[in-house]
């Protein structure tokens, strides 16, 4: 609400929540717009049905869990505004409990290897880095973070918006891909600054890794060409199957059962659900934001921590 940008609107859009949300709004900010929905359909299908119901040139997705700076959406609507091929943006994120550190959900932009494994600007798996201005730099990348998305609308609607079988979990990085399909660009605007607790709505635990896994697998058969697809899936079961015996064997029992589950339920999805890409051109190496190498490699076996360590900045 203190958001210096205007014209701008504030909605809630409540998912099914099951705590005093709804009152809180009512009682202090009584002026904010709400859209109750009475059933929660995750991440995914929470927004796709509020988003129906708004009508405005841009969006800008906001987790519950985000504090924003007074003049963050400034910079990154005038960037979009200066490139009408750029389909979302996304502000630099910061923890909020340790605001030198950048957040797990996205830092300084998203980027994705080429078996599919996701990692950012400023965190590779759990390492997240200190905020020393190192990538300061408005760039592409691969995947705008949900938690603090400004995308087109018009263009939103037209890809479909999130793909609401996911629920929760990289529906923004499958979105990103799609978009830059299309020949759209994805960027990251670190002018732009916001601190996101993380894990604020969904904690971390069984749930999340299994819609991590799953949603992962989902989204290479959606988006690959079939003939990457064919052995860059069976190799991934292999890394998959791997990490799970690796956390059961260190007992996190729960981390093996819920890579078995994530596995269990993508078969599901693809005997019900699966259709060969309609990229039958366009691999992964040819979109930006892609590392050409093994992110998992690098960080385990090299034990490469950090994105600059991975990819060296340009001289």
């Amino acid at each position: 609400m203190a958001s210096t940008y205007h014209p701008f609107e504030v909605i809630v859009a409540d998912n099914g929540s099951g705590d005093d949300s709804i009152a809180f709004l009512k009682e202090y900010y009584p002026s904010i717009t709400i859209l109750k929905n009475e059933v929660n359909l995750g991440f995914a299908g929470g927004y796709n049905w509020a988003l129906q119901q708004v009508k405005a040139p841009y969006y800008i997705l906001l987790n519950s869990d985000v504090e924003v700076t007074p003049n963050w959406i400034e910079p990154i609507i005038e960037l979009m505004e200066s490139r009408p091929s750029i389909a979302a943006c996304q502000p630099k994120l910061l923890s909020h409990q340790d605001p030198h550190l950048f957040e797990y959900a996205g830092s300084a932009g998203g980027w994705i290897d080429h078996l599919g494994y996701p990692f950012s600007r400023g965190r590779v798996f759990d390492v997240c880095e200190a905020d020393n201005g190192q990538y300061n730099d408005t760039i592409e990348i691969f995947w705008a973070t949900g938690a603090a998305m400004f995308v087109r609308s018009e263009l939103f609607h037209a890809m479909g918006g999130f793909d609401p079988y996911f629920f929760a979990h990289q529906e923004e990085i499958d979105l990103c891909w799609r978009m830059q399909l299309k020949g759209y660009h994805i960027m990251a605007c670190p002018k732009s600054v916001v601190y996101h607790v993380g894990a604020g709505t969904l904690p971390r635990g069984g749930r999340k890794v299994f819609l991590n896994f799953r949603n992962n697998l989902i989204m290479l058969c959606k988006n690959l060409p079939l003939r990457e697809l064919v052995w860059k899936l069976p190799f991934r079961f292999l890394l998959d199957a791997i990490s799970a015996w690796k956390g059961l064997f260190t007992g996190d029992i729960w981390f093996f059962t819920a890579i078995v589950k994530s596995h269990i339920s993508f078969f599901y999805w693809f005997i019900t659900r699966f259709s060969p890409s309609k990229n039958t051109v366009i691999p992964m190496s040819g979109l930006h934001g892609v590392y050409h190498g093994s992110v998992v490699w690098n960080y385990f076996i090299d034990q490469k921590k950090h994105f600059l360590e991975i990819i060296p900045a340009k001289a």
